[in-house]
């Protein structure tokens, strides 16, 4: 929205600074950022009178989780709140991109919002049917997979591009759509199975999306696309503020739930947020790149998976308990040194997808 201020400019004034993604991209960091610190506390007071005992913690989980019981949740209304005002503020508006992200990320993070509600109100476990969540999350995600391929060029419209081999394109044809449904799907599934821990699933979060952040600027810039032999993608720079703004809204919400923590996401938080990763992935043509990215998460979700079609299969278990941030504690690891070791373990998986950019 600010970005219109540049119709107020001559060319050589502070209105002029609206032009660039990055000025607009630490606007968006700030202000959600700020939007976190200021509602936080009010948002804690609210959902603990409302939710009265809390969010429900497993009888089958470790014992140290007994203790967290009272911790309100939906704490997602704080992250989601913060992203979509920062960016409604200060991202392109006449950009369809934004906008398609922005369509994920909110009805993701409603139907985390009904399963929170469904828990809290019933105190148990159990919020909506899986199969529920499934068919709406593969509905939406057909809905952004049809507008990723009426946004991208030509060229580039159901074509999947390959990390390190720039100049490598494989044709999906009608596969396109069901593949990105996988991506944001299973993006917002695996986040969502990551947050088990006070703080292990925002920061893994907060550094993907500025990794993401950083390869949307140079996907969307002709000159870095040149440079980095990758694929233009006209529009794409436009979510580095988006993802500036949630690393923001992530670092206020983390202010509350560092251990011990004040609040926990809940889905309304887990699944918006891997919803909003799915959709940079699919908007920016790095779907592959993301699983590297989110490298972590991808583990966490495979350790569910394997542990569950083990057991059924023979009746033991791989893991301690799954997933697999619960084996470790099993193992005796502290909270705190798991989280923070799953956060070193991000970091790299960062640096390694920001690696594709430029080998040959």
């Amino acid at each position: 929205m600010l970005y219109w201020l540049t119709f107020l400019s001559d060319g050589g004034d502070f209105f002029n600074l609206f032009r660039y993604i990055t000025f607009r991209a630490g606007g968006a960091f700030l202000t959600a950022l700020i939007f976190g610190f200021v509602f936080g506390r009010p948002l804690i007071a609210v959902l603990r009178k409302r939710q009265g005992k809390g969010q429900p913690i497993r009888d089958d989980g470790p014992e140290t989780h007994l203790t967290k019981a009272g911790t309100p949740t939906m704490g997602g209304l704080l992250i989601v709140g913060a992203l979509i005002t920062a960016t409604l503020l200060w991202a392109r508006l006449d950009n369809g991109l934004v906008w398609l992200v922005l369509f994920v990320t909110l009805s993701f993070g409603l139907i985390g919002l009904a399963d929170d509600y469904a828990k809290v109100s019933r105190q148990n476990t159990k919020g909506v049917p899986g199969r529920v969540r499934i068919a709406l999350g593969v509905l939406i995600a057909f809905i952004a997979a049809i507008g990723a391929v009426w946004f991208h060029p030509p060229e580039l419209q159901g074509q999947l591009a390959m990390p390190v081999f720039k100049n490598v394109l494989v044709n999906l044809g009608w596969f396109y759509v069901p593949f990105v449904i996988c991506v944001i799907v299973g993006a917002a599934n695996a986040v969502n199975l990551t947050d088990g821990l006070d703080g292990l699933a925002i920061m893994p979060v907060m550094i993907a999306a500025a990794t993401l952040g950083v390869i949307a600027y140079a996907v969307g810039r002709v000159d870095f696309t040149e440079y980095l032999d990758v694929h233009y993608v006209p529009g794409s720079g436009e979510m580095l503020v988006f993802c500036a703004a949630l690393c923001g809204g992530g670092l206020g919400f983390l202010w509350y739930n560092a251990p011990p923590a004040a609040l926990f996401m809940g889905d309304t938080g887990s699944l918006a947020l891997g919803g909003a990763l799915g959709a940079i992935a699919v908007v920016t043509k790095h779907e592959l790149v993301l699983a590297i990215v989110g490298g972590l998460f991808v583990a966490e979700a495979l350790s569910v998976i394997i542990q569950v079609l083990y057991f059924k299969r023979t009746g033991r278990r791989v893991f301690l308990m799954a997933p697999i941030h619960h084996h470790f504690e099993k193992k005796g690891w502290a909270e705190s040194t798991v989280v923070i070791r799953f956060w070193i373990i991000s970091l790299i998986l960062a640096m390694i997808g920001l690696a594709t950019l430029k080998v040959r």
